[in-house]
């Protein structure tokens, strides 16, 4: 590395991004570290986001929670606002790593980096959340399940820089939850990491359906088909089998070294009936 910069203002940052040769963006370093040690190949100049306030913060206007890239996991497992308006995504950072990994690894870096095992995308993608990207030609806001091109591949140019995070709150009455599976309780990535949205209405039936998994294909999958089978059905122990089947059938698995594929979609069709199951005990 010869060169490391830490600027005070976006402006700044964006300015940097901008440049011919635009350096490797540093948030918390939990990925990058060990990529860098890991490698030969070393970043000649490094920015590093810890000094910009603007990417921080966690605020809520109306139904709208704003998170700012740089807001660590153990700021999302423990602010008020998260566990009110998106309590899967606070249980999701509640998983990532170790206590010393929460404090320093952020939200933006989670998403950025692109792994398909990340814990905090499928809350996100169930939540219906948008990332909001700037650069100095202007700002865009991105659905993000359509952030993921393909395996850490992201709609965003090499000049953006991952701001912040928009997420509608939960609805009142509506069941959210998250649900990973490692090799062990702790400190472990994902076998199946995955998060719901399901709602009831006044008659007993779904009346909404979200659902997403991770580390079942190239890149975080939102279940829609499934999602829209499920709308204005009665969550019924039948409903709960066929929703499982049609979710093993819709992952796109691979045998890697820490599961096999065939595990994997029986683990995503067990998760969702758990759910269902779950969410019937709302009309009693």
């Amino acid at each position: 590395m010869k060169t490391f910069t830490a600027p005070e203002r976006l402006d700044e940052a964006l300015t940097l991004l901008g440049e011919a040769s635009p350096p490797t963006v540093l948030a918390g370093g939990t990925d990058l570290w060990p990529q860098w040690t890991a490698t030969k190949t070393k970043p000649t100049h490094v920015l590093s986001l810890h000094r910009l306030e603007e990417l921080r913060g966690i605020t809520r206007a109306g139904d709208i929670l704003r998170l700012g890239a740089c807001v660590t996991h153990s700021e999302l497992t423990r602010s008020p606002l998260v566990q009110a308006a998106c309590p899967a995504l606070a249980a999701a950072a509640a998983t990532v790593g170790a206590t010393q990994i929460q404090n320093r690894g952020t939200l933006g870096g989670n998403l950025a980096n692109g792994s398909p095992a990340a814990d905090l995308p499928p809350p996100l993608f169930t939540a219906n959340a948008e990332v909001e990207l700037h650069s100095r030609r202007g700002a865009r806001r991105v659905p993000i399940t359509r952030l993921y091109r393909g395996y850490r591949d992201l709609e965003r140019e090499r000049d953006e820089l991952l701001v912040a995070v928009h997420i509608p709150a939960l609805p009142s009455g509506a069941l959210e939850r998250f649900w990973k599976v490692g090799t062990r309780r702790a400190q472990a990535i994902s076998k199946v990491v995955g998060a719901c949205r399901l709602a009831l209405d006044e008659k007993g039936t779904i009346s909404h359906a979200a659902l997403a998994f991770g580390s079942v294909g190239p890149v975080t999958m939102a279940l829609d088909e499934l999602a829209s089978w499920l709308v204005g059905k009665e969550p019924t122990p039948e409903v709960g089998e066929k929703a499982a089947q049609l979710a093993s059938d819709a992952v796109q698995p691979m045998d890697d070294i820490r599961s096999t594929a065939d595990y994997r979609r029986h683990v995503v069709g067990r998760i969702v009936k758990a759910w269902i199951v779950e969410l019937a005990t709302l009309n009693r």
